[in-house]
């Protein structure tokens, strides 16, 4: 594998970053990192055992349309940038004695991430069909059991989802940055394996032969 010290790993809600970013972080021997932890937008409106749904999450959804949703979510990224650009940096630069990184999140958007001008740093974009993302959403969801109220919450967020994925697609190829299919039956291991295997080709930021 070629020298890389960032991994970058995007896609919508629940397309799967984070269970494929901690195995190729366990792969590489890399620390993994969410951008959720550098400032969390509004969180996923619904309940789980331990957890109730806050009550500015349930206006959030609930009291925005979808089209103002996407605006809420892609200016929260713009602002949260400039803090995933200094991080990717700093990494990057590192002299290769400290742990590498691998960082997924939906803050991490194509064109910005194309832009970089940096060394050692390698990004793939994950998709999965809307029918996998709301099957996904409605289990965690319980959407059957749910109440009125409460499917309508998650029905937002299915169309947010979507709706910011179709963004990030049009972005992804328009661009011919290389992206895999998270929601075609493969294990998290295959998937890694498949991440690494892009990666090791890229020669520019997410960006290999014939990628795309």
């Amino acid at each position: 594998m070629r020298d890389v010290q960032v991994v970058l790993i995007g896609g919508t809600s629940n397309v799967g970053k984070s269970a494929v970013a901690r195995a190729v972080a366990d792969r590489l021997g890399f620390e993994c990192l969410s951008t959720d932890h550098l400032a969390r937008h509004p969180g996923r409106p619904w309940r789980t055992p331990d957890r109730e749904v806050p009550p500015h999450v349930a206006e959030h959804y609930g009291g925005l349309t979808v089209d103002e949703l996407i605006r809420s979510v892609l200016d929260h990224y713009d602002r949260l940038w400039p803090r995933i650009e200094e991080l990717i940096t700093a990494r990057a630069v590192e002299d290769g004695t400290g742990p590498g990184l691998v960082l997924e999140g939906s803050a991490l958007r194509p064109a910005p991430v194309a832009k970089l001008e940096v060394r050692r740093t390698a990004a793939v974009w994950l998709t999965a069909d809307d029918a996998v993302l709301r099957a996904r959403v409605r289990t965690a969801g319980r959407y059957e059991a749910a109440t009125t109220a409460e499917q309508h919450l998650m029905d937002q967020f299915l169309a947010r989802t979507g709706r910011f994925q179709e963004l990030m697609l049009d972005a992804v190829d328009g661009l011919g940055l290389d992206r895999l299919d998270a929601g075609a039956g493969h294990t998290v291991a295959e998937l890694a394996d498949l991440v690494l295997a892009a990666i090791d080709t890229q020669a520019t930021v997410g960006r290999s032969p014939g990628g795309g």
